[in-house]
Parts: C-alpha cells; structure tokens; sequence
C-alpha cells in the first residue's frame, strides 16, 4: 500500500503538490472562521441543575442578569470615600448614561449589597453596567464596550479625589482575549525558531529547516478550515485552550513525522539508491509507522467525543483532524517536495554521504543489554516517585485570572473591589424558587424561604426577592464570601448552600441554585463521570491498535502499564512544581485529561517505533537483550530527535505570560519527555529484555524468519526507529 503511494506521489509530484496548495487556498477564502468560545456554561448538558437554572431565569427574568462589568471607584489616597466623593461617583456613572456608550444598556450605581462590615465600609463604591447577551464565540460587543467604556471612565475621573477601572466577567474576557492573542503570538514565533534551530542542528540544512514551516503553514491553513466548517455544521463549541494548542500540535507532530521520513530518506540514499527509489522507499518502510503512529494520537484525540462536556468533543475533533492532515501531509507533500529537490534538500551539508557513529547510543544499549533489571527499576522507580504526588491533585476552575498577568485591568480592580466587598460580588449564585403549581407564589412562602436563606452563613443574601411577573418564580442574590471560581466556593454551592435551597423549597415548588459557581460544580461532576469513561476507551483502542500493529497480545498489557505510569509521573510532577513549590491552590480542572491523551498518544507512539525495532533485531537472530541493545542504539537517536522537538514546542507554551497556558505547557512537555527519555528510551525496552520471547505471545513475532538480501522483513513496520543511526 505505502510502496504504491510512494510511487504515485514521485510520480505525480507536481499534481500533489498544487492540490495542496489549492485546499489551502480553497479552505482559507471560503471555509468559516474558526472562533472559539469562553462561555463555560456552553459545554454542559442541559440536564444539569446550573443550565437549569440559567434557562429558568432567563425565561422568568429576561431583563434581569448579573452586571456583564462592574465600575470601581476608590480614593487616589486609599483612604474611605466621603460623601463628596460618593456624590461625585454617581455623577460620573450619570455622565457615562448620558453618553451612551455603545452596548452599554445602562449604569446603576446601586450594584451589589455592600458589605455590613464597617472596617471595608466606603472603601470602595461599585457600579453595574449591563450590556447585552453575548450571542456567539465571535459577538464582541461586550468586549467592545468594555474597551470603549474604560476610556470614558479613566476622562471623567482625571483630576478628582477618584480612581476608578472595570472588572467583572466582560473586563476578564477582554483582558483573557488580548492575553490569548499575546500567547498565540509568543508560542508561534517560539515554537518556529525552535524548529529551525533544532533542524539545522541535526541536518545542518537550511532548506530542510524551512520544510517544515511550509508545509505546516499549508496543512494549518487547510486543517483550520476543516475544523471550523465542522464546528459549524455539528454545532462544536470549541474552548480557547483547543485554539492555543493547535499550531503546537501541528508543528510538534507534524515536524515529527516528517522527521521521521527524511531519516529514512537519508539512510536509503547511503545505501546507494537515487534520490527518487530513496523517496519511494523511504514512504514505503516508514508510512506503515507513521500512519500506525498517527491512528494511535487521533484516536486518544476523537476518545474525547465520549466526554459529556462540549470543549471536549470539540477539542478531540480538533486536535484528531489536524493530527490526520499532519500524516497526509508527511506522506505525500514532502515526499513530492523531496523528489523535486533530490540531494539539494540535505544542501550545503555533505554529512547525508557518511555512516555517523552512534557511539553514546550504542554504549547505553549495551548496558542496558547487559543489565536490563537495573535499568527497569531506576526509571521506573523514578516514575513511581513522581507519580505518589499525583494523589495531591486539585483542580481549580479559575479560568479568568488564570488566563491573564496580574497587572490585568480587570484583576487589578477585582483585588480593589474585594477591599470593601465580598469575593463573590461580582459574580453572585443565584437561588431560584418556581411554583410546580397553576398558583404562584405566596407572600407567606417567599418571606418563609427568605428566612431560612439567609441563616446560610458567611454569605449575604438579598432581604427581599425578585419575582416574575406571573409570581410563579423567585429570585434571591447570594455573595459567597469567597472568590466563584475557587474550590471553597465550589464547595459551598455543592454541599451547604444546595442542601438549604433544597430541603427549605415548601411544598409544591422546587429550588435550584445557578451562577457560575454553580456551572462549576456540575463541571466536577461531568468530569470526574469523564475520567470514568473517555481513559479507559482510549486505553483499551489504543491497546486494539498495539495488538494489531505488533500482532502481540502481551506487548500491548505492558507498554499501556509503562504509559499509564508516565501519566502519573507527569500529573505528579505538576503538582510539585505548582501547588507545592508555586503555591497554587490547584491545577487548571482539564489538565488530568489533556495530559492522559497526549501522554498516552505521543508516549505510545514512541514505544510503537522503539518495540518494532527491538522485534525487528529479535528476527535477525539476537536473543532479547541483544535485540534490546541494538534497538536502543538505532532507534535512540530518532526518538531523542523527535522528543526534543515536541518538548520544545509545548515547553514554549511556558513563555504565554499566564497559569493556564504554562501549566498545560509544562504538563504536556513533561509528558513527552518522560515518554521520550525515560519511558520509551529505557524502561520499554528493558522490560521487553526482561519478559523475553514470551513478550510477543501468541503470535510470536520475534522468532528469525528467512528473508531476503537488502532488506529486513519488518522495514516497512520499524519505519522512521531505524532512521537516526544511518
């Protein structure tokens, strides 16, 4: 099969080459956008309580939301406001009403319950703008206004007792968007130069070092229109973070397998063969491992459609696309790019024309050979350490600050606003109460249930509740005292505060909590039925692809086992390095999940190359640890070349300026590292040496096969994992 697309794509070189650049023509002027979306609440089934209650609101209470942005005011001196200057904020906020600044439907100057507290009492002054509804992962209008309103406010108090800035849900997304677009930008130009500089190491090619860049640039183009088209028709909702690992995912896994391709390009062409037979055979003995490669990292992708949560389905089709047209590309762009350029590729290094050594990777092999149990143990007790820290993971749902520096505007003035305020002022739980009957609500009901709410403590609930015009619903505003997004909030909501909104409802009505703590609540319980769901799918898949590939029923047990144990070293250590050593109060709520997919994929991958030569050794006569030596030997260079790559491209994920995007950054290049050059690297294959020929059961891949001159019987299987040395 790959022997006949080799030779199709040398022959058709010029064909293949301008359809690809036609998609990408085609998919940039006609495909839609693609825009993702920060609306948590977007992600959940409606069956659960919060989007229950949102859609009870909204319904009830169509005019009545939480304030998209909150104006703080406070003295240039930090001392308490004065009535003067109190007078003065409600000057400026009817000034701002006169002026109607675009989307802002209106400024109120009563805003939340101010604190009872009198050490915050006049500290700070608030004021709610509403705006309306974001309807779309595009609609910018709140953003807009936020921007627009911001210069307006910062005028009016220029020259008075005042200082003022905006935070509150549509100021954190504008500050969470520009630090996104600063993110794409640093993790772009980082994850480029990288590239280049490590392929020019290697090869000491400046065209080879721009391959890549090229044709990732047309399979972006092309992979981006598909995604965004399919979004569009299926109604995927795809999160920020799908967006930001994209063009790491393209340029990582691409880069790889392309990698992998002119490794063996080059060991065809020292063996004698032209340029155009190194090509075809190059496609032919390394696309089985490339294509095995790719299926094994899209399918922990596309694992991700079982989720429950909507980013996630989207994220699994997104990043599952772009690793396919990844593979496409390896497989017939650069080859019909190669067979135009022949030997020019590889120019002005003259170093494609001689045998390297390998001497580092060949005396590791051989000790390894020599003491594989020792081996096993260190790297694998290493992993066991790491991974004992992993039971202190805590998830936080603190996407706002996580996503922006904290000299962000909005952060800024959230820590101004909680001088005088609660925490949860700025985004207040909602506790809904609805007749289940034709008569609405009594005022014996409501003064009952407004009672018993407001025992809750540490928290203020509003005295008196806002009923619908058919009186049939009520609603009552509770400030937590801690911040929404944190775990002592969520906890709040999940245990305390739902247990009193329920088992106070009286008879014949039912209560239900919203807000976003409460959208956050039902994401830990999506998640943690997730994690149930989606690891042991893609473990067992995964497994089914092993079996198939390695023919083995044994092989796949152990090298799962390995890549489980990797995840947990790598989930380990992100809790050292953040909550431990930074003192973070937990790790970004996904990561266990985007962790587990690439670390199994990518670390999958790497075992897929390593095992297929070691049973390719085994077949030319060696006994396991021989066979062990000399895979690590041949097949060592590749994965290191390959691991630095993909480490590098995640780890510039670190340089984003924000929690959320260092931490996938490190996780993920953590991960591939482990995977690369401990898992892969020495713990395989010295388990492998260890259980010996009874590793390939039943089918008994290892045993020497008569096979002939020029080639060994598993070339086609081992593909890029014998490139490296030659």
């Amino acid at each position: 099969m790959f022997s006949g697309l080799g030779r199709l794509v040398v022959r058709f070189r010029w064909v293949v080459i301008a359809a690809w650049v036609l998609a990408a023509v085609a998919a940039g002027a006609f495909a839609p956008k693609l825009a993702s979306t920060a609306d948590q609440s977007a992600f959940l089934p409606k069956s659960y309580e919060s989007i229950k209650a949102m859609e009870l609101q909204e319904k009830a209470f169509p005019n009545n939301e939480t304030p998209a942005a909150f104006l703080v005011f406070a003295r240039a001196d930090d001392g308490k406001l004065t009535d003067a200057d109190e007078g003065k904020v409600k000057q400026i906020v009817a000034d701002l009403n006169a002026a109607k600044v675009n989307h802002v439907l209106g400024i109120a100057t009563e805003g939340p319950i101010k604190s009872q507290d009198p050490a915050k009492d006049r500290i700070v002054q608030i004021a709610g703008a509403q705006m309306p509804k974001v309807t779309s992962a595009t609609d910018k209008t709140q953003t807009d206004a936020v921007k627009d309103l911001r210069t307006k406010l910062q005028d009016k108090v220029k020259g008075t007792d005042l200082k003022a800035g905006i935070t509150g849900s549509a100021a954190q997304q504008l500050d969470s968007q520009e630090s996104g677009d600063k993110a794409l930008m640093i993790i772009g130009v980082a994850t480029v130069v990288l590239i280049l500089v490590l392929l020019l190491v290697i090869f000491r090619s400046p065209i080879i070092a721009l391959l890549p860049i090229i044709t990732i640039g047309f399979v972006s183009v092309v992979a981006n229109g598909l995604i965004a088209t399919l979004a569009k028709a299926f109604d995927l909702k795809i999160d920020s973070s799908a967006t930001q690992m994209l063009p790491i995912v393209l340029y990582g896994i691409g880069t790889d397998y392309i990698l992998f391709l002119m490794f063996r390009y080059r060991e065809r062409l020292r063996a004698g063969e032209d340029p155009k037979s190194a090509i075809v055979q190059g496609v032919t003995r390394v696309g089985e491992a490339i294509a095995s490669s790719a299926a094994v990292v899209a399918i922990a992708f596309l694992a991700l459609v079982l989720s429950s949560l909507g980013m996630f389905r989207g994220m699994g089709v997104a990043l599952a696309i772009a690793v396919v047209c990844a593979v496409v590309a390896g497989l017939t762009f650069i080859p019909a790019v190669v067979s135009l350029l022949g030997t020019k590729v590889f120019w002005p290094s003259k170093s494609w024309q001689r045998e390297p050594t390998g001497a580092r990777f060949a005396a590791v092999g051989n000790a390894l050979g020599k003491r594989p149990a020792v081996f096993a143990l260190v790297s694998g007790g290493v992993m066991a350490v790491l991974a004992v820290f992993a039971l202190g993971f805590h998830p936080t749902f603190d996407l706002a600050s996580g996503s922006t520096s904290k000299t962000a505007e909005s952060e800024v003035w959230q820590q101004e606003l909680e001088k005088g305020y609660p925490k949860g002022a700025t985004l207040p739980s909602q506790v809904l109460l609805r007749s289940d009957t034709d008569a609405p609500l009594s005022d014996a009901q409501l003064a009952d249930y407004t009672r018993k709410l407001s025992t809750f403590p540490e928290s203020q609930v509003s005295p008196k509740p806002e009923v619908s015009k058919d009186g049939k619903v009520a609603l009552w505003s509770v400030m937590l005292k801690d911040a929404p997004q944190s775990n002592e909030a969520l906890d709040t909501v999940k245990g305390p505060l739902r247990s009193l909104a329920h088992g106070s409802a009286p008879a014949g009505t039912e209560a239900m909590v919203g807000g976003m703590t409460s959208v956050f609540v039902d994401f830990q319980a999506v998640m943690n039925r997730d994690y149930s769901v989606v690891f042991p799918v893609a473990a067992v898949l995964i497994m089914i692809v092993l079996a198939l590939l390695l023919r083995s029923v044994v092989a796949p047990w152990y090298l799962m086992a390995s890549v489980g144990l990797g995840f947990a070293a790598t989930l380990g250590a992100s809790v050292l390095v953040f909550q431990h050593a930074r003192g973070e109060p937990g790790l970004i709520f996904h990561m266990p999940l985007i962790m587990y997919l690439f670390v199994v994929a990518l670390g999958t991958d790497y075992n897929i190359l390593m095992i297929a030569r070691l049973r390719e050794e085994a077949r030319a006569g060696l006994s396991p640890r021989e066979a062990a030596a000399v895979a690590v030997r041949h097949t060592g260079p590749t994965i290191g070349a390959a691991g630095l790559i993909l480490v590098g491209s995640f780890a510039s994920m670190m340089l984003a300026g924000n929690n959320v995007i260092a931490e996938m950054g490190f996780a993920i290049s953590l991960g591939i590292g482990i995977a690369a050059f401990v898992m892969a690297m020495f713990f395989t294959p010295a388990l492998t040496a260890l259980i010996g020929h009874a590793a390939w059961w039943p089918g008994h891949g290892d045993e020497p096969k008569e096979h002939v001159s020029g080639g060994r019987p598993d070339d086609d299987l081992v593909g890029a994992s014998s490139g490296a040395d030659r």
